[in-house]
C-alpha cells in the first residue's frame, strides 16, 4: 500500500480535486490499497483554510484547546469533500478522523507532536474499502483533545502514517514538477532532480515554503520512508527521495 498527501492548492476546487481522484484511482490500481492525506482548502483566504477558521474570532488567543479544535476544521472538510466525490466517481472509501485515525500526540496546541500511532482501524478500514482518507494537521491528546501540530502538518501526518503501515512509500502532489534545485518562484535556473536522499533535501527546505516540512523530513530520515514528490498536473516523473 501506499500514502498520498494533497495540498491545499491541490484540495481548491472541484476541477484539481478531480485530478486528484485520477491519482488516487491510479493508486489504487497499482497497490491496492492507499490512504489519503489531505490539507485543509487553498491557502491563505479560502473560506475554509485554516487561517480563515482562526480569524472567526478574535477570542482564539484565549484557548489554545479551542483555536486547535477550529484550526482541525479546515482538513475535516476537505477531507468529507474529496469523500464524497470519490464515492461520486466511483471509488469507495471511508474517513478516519479523531481517536478513529490512531494519531496519538503530545505536547503543546498549535505545535504538538506525534508521540504514538495505533494503526489498527485503518488497516481494519483498508480490508473492507481499499481508500480510506486521513485529516491531516492533528492528533488526539491522552484527554482525548484535537491537537494540531504545527504549520504543514499534513506531510508529517503522512510520513508517520507510512512509517506505521509500513507503506511502500509516500506520495507528494505539489504545484511543482518535483524538487528543484531552487525555488522556481524566484526565478534562476532551478531544475528538477530525480533522485536524491534526505540528506541532500534537508537545506533545500529552509524556505518560507517548503515542498515538504522539514520536521517531516526529519521522521522520514529516523524511520527510513522513501518518499516521491511529483506534480499534481503533470504525468513528468517526480522526485524520489530515498533514505
Amino acid at each position: 500500500m501506499i500514502v498520498q498527501k494533497f495540498g491545499g492548492v491541490a484540495m481548491k476546487d472541484k476541477q484539481t480535486r478531480k485530478v486528484c481522484i485520477d491519482h488516487i484511482k491510479s493508486g489504487l490500481e497499482v497497490h491496492q490499497n492507499v490512504v489519503v492525506v489531505v490539507s485543509a482548502i487553498g491557502r491563505g483566504d479560502e473560506p475554509y483554510s485554516t487561517d480563515s477558521l482562526l480569524r472567526l474570532t478574535d477570542a482564539f488567543i484565549h484557548s489554545k484547546a479551542a483555536s486547535d479544535l477550529a484550526a482541525s476544521c479546515g482538513e475535516l472538510i476537505a477531507s468529507a469533500i474529496l469523500s464524497a466525490e470519490l464515492e461520486e466517481a466511483g471509488v469507495p472509501n471511508r474517513i478516519l478522523h479523531g481517536i478513529q485515525a490512531g494519531i496519538w500526540t503530545s505536547g503543546d496546541f498549535g505545535d504538538g507532536t506525534i508521540s504514538d500511532i495505533d494503526p489498527t482501524m485503518i488497516v481494519d478500514s483498508l480490508r473492507e474499502t481499499g481508500c480510506v482518507i486521513v485529516p491531516g494537521f492533528q492528533g488526539i491528546n491522552e484527554m482525548g483533545q484535537v491537537m494540531t501540530i504545527g504549520r504543514g502538518g499534513s506531510d508529517l501526518t503522512a510520513i508517520a502514517l507510512g512509517g506505521a503501515l509500513r507503506a511502500s512509500h509516500v506520495e507528494f502532489f505539489k504545484d511543482v514538477p518535483g524538487v528543484m534545485t531552487s525555488d522556481p518562484r524566484n526565478g534562476g535556473d532551478a531544475k528538477k532532480m530525480d533522485v536524491m536522499n534526505i540528506q541532500q533535501l534537508l537545506p533545500l527546505l529552509e524556505t518560507e515554503r517548503p515542498v515538504i516540512q522539514r520536521r517531516a523530513a526529519i521522521y522520514a530520515m529516523k524511520k527510513a520512508i522513501p518518499l516521491y514528490v511529483r506534480g499534481i498536473t503533470s504525468d513528468e516523473k517526480g522526485t524520489w527521495i530515498l533514505p
